[in-house]
């Protein structure tokens, strides 16, 4: 049955997002927020002197929170996470010393005819607090001069940089600016997203501690809970999909953990990851017959995070990496994101097929481990899902998932064609 959001009232906040450090003293949440709508919920990302801790989701009464009542949602959702809130901790001299020796990082943002979200994007860019960094902004078949002209203004108040790639596509998108900064590590982000101002220094900071690592990966979570469909979104696992807060390595000596054959959840996601040089060139760059624009919609990301697994390689998952991101806010939108999921998954598995036959065995054991993921109820991937949840959303990333084979084939023509 398909949910209408036009029922739903629109004199409601499903959540406010609220990022807070135990370092400063907790506020209280009102009930209703600045527009007089009432606050149903507050998404909190906990940190400790800047470390993000975890985050959780706690329901607003009426008259709101208090701060006595925020902390103790915090220390139920996060125990001991308020232990010695008056010492600095060794995570800020860890910061410094890194940054002591900060190595040069290129930040690129792959775009196309969204020019208020690359200035809000490029903004939090501009304000990271790391000493040595440029943007590159690549601009993929644009109809308008909108891109540019934003990153022109950019560049009078930073180190920005901008390209220009003609052929309509994601991995093309991503593939020009690999090719345009051979030596250098490169760290992506989406133009829907803002940075942490010390993002870039927990990507050194990883960078640093596992000197063997050809990926950093970071967490992504909400930069506002507007509407119903952002935070279905989110109760659908967001980006990380039950990744959480926890540091994780990931290599041929963990795969009796985690296979590199299904991620799930993810390695990382392409909207905050970062890759040491040579490496994206190592797996053959990024396949143009997946990705946004092509009939896969996506998932170029999660191919490329398999085959440095299984090429031997290891990623690093570094959730003191924190972008925020800005959910679709309509139902047809997430519909359209969760078709796309799908569609983009099984289409990354036919790309490997393709290229490497060999690994069909290992990917058929998975299958029984894959369903009952997808329809378990307590499954890291269902088990945030709460019973307002259109179970619409879950028939289309299914049928996503069906259509993944020939989606991959269609944009393979494609992309040869361009």
């Amino acid at each position: 049955m398909t949910t209408d959001m036009t029922t739903m009232p629109t004199y409601e906040l499903p959540a406010v997002v609220l990022d807070l450090d135990l370092a400063d003293p907790l506020p209280a949440v009102p009930g209703h927020g600045p527009d007089g709508r009432r606050v149903r919920r507050a998404w909190v990302l906990v940190r400790r002197f800047t470390e993000p801790l975890g985050a959780l989701l706690t329901d607003v009464p009426e008259e709101g929170l208090t701060p006595a009542a925020l902390a103790a949602a915090i220390e139920a959702e996060l125990p001991g996470s308020s232990a010695d809130r008056g010492r600095e901790s060794a995570f800020l001299a860890g910061r410094r010393a890194v940054l002591a020796t900060a190595p040069h990082i290129t930040v690129v943002i792959c775009t196309r005819e969204r020019p208020g979200a690359l200035a809000r994007c490029l903004d939090s860019l501009i304000a990271q607090q790391y000493p040595d960094f440029r943007i590159l902004v690549v601009d993929n078949a644009p109809e308008t001069t909108a891109t540019s002209e934003v990153v022109h203004s950019a560049a009078r108040r930073g180190p920005v940089d901008y390209l220009l790639e003609p052929r309509a596509g994601l991995s093309f998108a991503r593939n020009t600016a690999v090719r345009s900064a051979p030596g250098e590590i490169l760290a992506w982000i989406d133009d829907d997203e803002v940075a942490d101002p010390h993002w870039l220094a927990e990507v050194a900071r990883a960078l640093d501690e596992h000197p063997d690592a050809d990926v950093i990966s970071g967490v992504i979570v909400p930069a506002e809970l507007e509407t119903q469909a952002q935070l279905w979104f989110e109760q659908f696992g967001g980006h990380s999909k039950g990744r959480g807060f926890r540091p994780a390595v990931f290599s041929p000596e963990t795969a009796h953990l985690q296979s590199p054959l299904y991620p799930l959840p993810p390695f990382g996601t392409g909207a905050n990851m970062t890759f040491r040089p040579g490496v994206i060139e190592r797996i053959g760059m990024f396949d143009t017959a997946l990705g946004a624009g092509t009939p896969a919609m996506g998932s170029e990301d999660t191919l490329a995070f398999t085959q440095v697994l299984l090429m031997g390689g290891k990623i690093v998952y570094q959730p003191t990496a924190v972008t925020h991101h800005y959910h679709r806010r309509d139902l047809a939108g997430l519909r359209k994101q969760m078709v796309g999921y799908g569609t983009g998954l099984v289409a990354a598995y036919t790309s490997l097929l393709m290229a490497r036959p060999g690994v069909f065995w290992g990917l058929l054991k998975l299958v029984p481990g894959a369903l009952r993921e997808l329809t378990g109820k307590d499954t890291a991937r269902m088990a945030t899902i709460e019973d307002d949840f259109p179970r619409e959303l879950l028939a289309a990333n299914r049928r996503g998932m069906l259509a993944g084979p020939r989606a991959y084939l269609r944009g393979r023509r494609a992309a040869r064609r361009r």
